[in-house]
């Protein structure tokens, strides 16, 4: 069975089509949104409403909480914070209560799905190395664990070689120089992950970041994949 992974939507729907447009011509049995389908882009309820009508399960990302008031902005920049109100002014209601209720985590037989880190999913800390991976390796059951929240796509292995993090990137707001969006499909037999990147309509949807009066950096860096 084949499973696709998406995180890091970001309310960009331009991303999120094309995504789901490619994971349609294969044979995937599920899909899992690994958080922060809000924030930074101008699509929140289009976003929101694709999501829930075909993923297998939504977990929280920071951004989706801080738009339900559930997590603090201190540590947000200016240019999240500014999208971060916005964004609470276009949800509707029954939105607004989808990111309410979404869980940290879930588990699907080996495979463990977080936003962030297993260890304090709702503290928000990031994995940028192997060395930080070691600290969490304990901290989810199962043999592989997907997150985001970083939208660096990555890959560390235990010491002992047992268990794995995969970063699977952004499909909204790649950062890692490479303004093409991210995704992963897992082949739950084989074990296997594969990377996928594709090009989208950035320039639309930047066009629309603009249109709605949010900051116009937030639309600039698409194009720049940081």
């Amino acid at each position: 069975m084949k499973v696709a992974l998406i995180s890091d939507i970001h309310s960009n729907l331009e991303a999120l089509e094309r995504a789901l447009q490619e994971i349609s011509k294969r044979d995937i049995q599920d899909i899992y949104c690994l958080g922060d389908i809000v924030g930074y882009g101008a699509d929140p309820n289009a976003c929101i409403d694709r999501v829930r009508d075909i993923v297998k399960d939504s977990i929280a990302g920071n951004h989706d909480f801080a738009v339900a008031g559930l997590t603090s902005t201190q540590y947000f920049n200016s240019y999240a914070q500014a999208a971060i109100r916005w964004t609470q002014q276009q949800l509707t209601e029954a939105n607004q209560l989808y990111l309410k209720n979404m869980p940290l985590t879930c588990r699907q037989d080996d495979m463990f799905c977080v936003h962030a880190t297993p260890t304090n999913p709702d503290k928000w800390d990031y994995i940028f190395s192997r060395e930080e991976a070691e600290r969490h390796f304990g901290a989810f059951e199962g043999s592989i664990c997907f997150i985001g929240h970083s939208h660096i796509p990555a890959h560390f292995v235990s010491k002992d070689g047992n268990r794995r993090f995969i970063n699977i990137g952004s499909i909204g707001q790649p950062r890692d120089r490479d303004p093409r969006l991210s995704f992963a499909i897992y082949d739950t037999e084989s074990k296997e992950v594969e990377r996928i990147r594709l090009e989208y309509d950035v320039d639309k949807a930047a066009a629309k970041i603009r249109s709605a009066g949010l900051p116009d950096f937030l639309a600039e860096r698409l194009s720049w994949g940081m």
